[in-house]
């Protein structure tokens, strides 16, 4: 069932923020209104790829975050601007944000292998090491 426009506007408070991103994106944080994720990459070829890749879901969600770039670093910035707060859509954004610029294949044990490990020429995004 669809949500309600008032529902899709919901506003969270910072503590709820904070708790949700604690329990569902670790590695996202809150900070001057937005949550935000910092993303390492192996240079600016690899930058450009998350900035592709978080562009691309950001025009089928049409739910745009705000992005800052170096050459081996992305962030990403997400708020519900015409609320000006955070809202259901910016976690929604944000997961599949992680679940695609953090795809693994070859940790899936299917077909696809991956990119090989240890070999810099191919070197893509700097994975994030699991928590322990």
């Amino acid at each position: 069932m669809a949500l309600s426009p008032r529902e899709r506007s919901k506003t969270y408070e910072i503590a709820e923020v904070e708790a949700k991103l604690q329990a569902e994106l670790p590695h996202w944080y809150f900070e001057d209104g937005w949550i935000r994720r910092h993303y390492r990459t192996a240079g600016w070829k690899s930058t450009l790829m998350v900035i592709n890749t978080v562009g691309h879901l950001a025009e089928a969600a049409w739910h745009h975050p705000d992005i800052t770039a170096s050459y081996a670093w992305v962030e990403v910035r997400l708020m519900s601007h015409d609320v000006k707060g955070i809202t259901d859509r910016d976690f929604a954004l944000a997961r599949k944000i992680e679940e695609v610029v953090h795809w693994q294949p070859g940790l899936e044990g299917q077909s696809l292998t991956g990119t090989p490990d240890g070999d810099q020429r191919f070197a893509y995004i700097k994975y994030d090491k699991p928590k322990a």
